[in-house]
């Protein structure tokens, strides 16, 4: 009797899980198109009167010098040399704007916490950075890359208090997840995630991305396709 009375409850659950598998796949296959979609450089900002007019929503990259920005771009849209990538860490030095299909503006962050360049220019750089995230009505999410291998660093800690103040919504990408063990790998999860429990604008996900292996991408694309506009802005 008892294995009668269950059977109806066990195929419900399979229903539901089956539509909630259906709908991420759609999820995904909408991101996919999105990012899919053409791609291009727009403009370099080093001043906030040069900002682009634009009524797309933007999502921002943000993160300490080498930890994976120009290379999460790059395998987001598919394209090797889209963002610029190099061994050098503080090689972008202005806001870069990048049109995704007239649906979604990115932007790559100056890097923080490295740059060998005079400290005026830093100084310039991280200024320029402050004011565009503190300013910019059309930034819908800021991506602040975390490497796996590291963990949160304080000046990771002092982008996320200001972005709390200025109750801009920022998620946690852990980058070169595959240079990090699985049972590390987990254990940082956790810490991170108790830490952004008490950040008033964190999102509430962690994304765990190698840009080598193309973990992630297909998820961290289906959340950003959310943001995006349903059709092109022409």
């Amino acid at each position: 009797m008892t294995q009668e009375a269950d059977a109806p409850q066990s195929g419900s659950d399979d229903a539901t899980e089956g539509a909630a598998e259906q709908e991420q796949a759609a999820e995904q296959e909408n991101g996919r198109r999105l990012f899919a979609a053409p791609c291009s450089f727009l403009l370099s900002v080093a001043q906030m009167a040069q900002l682009p007019a634009s009524d797309l929503p933007e999502v921002a990259f943000a993160g300490r010098s080498n930890v994976g920005k120009s290379s999460l771009v790059n395998a987001l849209t598919g394209r090797k040399t889209l963002a610029r990538t190099s061994n050098t860490p503080g090689r972008t030095q202005q806001l870069n704007f990048f049109d995704l299909g007239g649906r979604l503006m990115l932007v790559d962050l100056p890097g923080y916490g490295y740059a060998q360049a005079a400290k005026s220019d830093i100084t310039q750089w991280t200024r320029l950075t402050r004011d565009y995230l503190r300013g910019r009505a059309q930034l819908r999410r800021v991506l602040l890359l975390i490497d796996a291998r590291h963990g949160l660093k304080p000046n990771d800690r002092d982008v996320m208090k200001e972005l709390d103040t200025t109750a801009v919504v920022y998620q946690v990408v852990l980058t070169k997840a595959d240079k990090v063990k699985p049972a590390e790998l987990e254990s940082l999860l956790a810490r991170s995630q108790q830490e952004l429990a008490s950040h008033v604008a964190a999102y509430p996900e962690i994304a765990v991305t190698s840009a080598v292996k193309q973990r992630g991408i297909a998820e961290l694309r289906a959340s950003l396709g959310e943001l995006a506009l349903p059709t092109p802005l022409r």
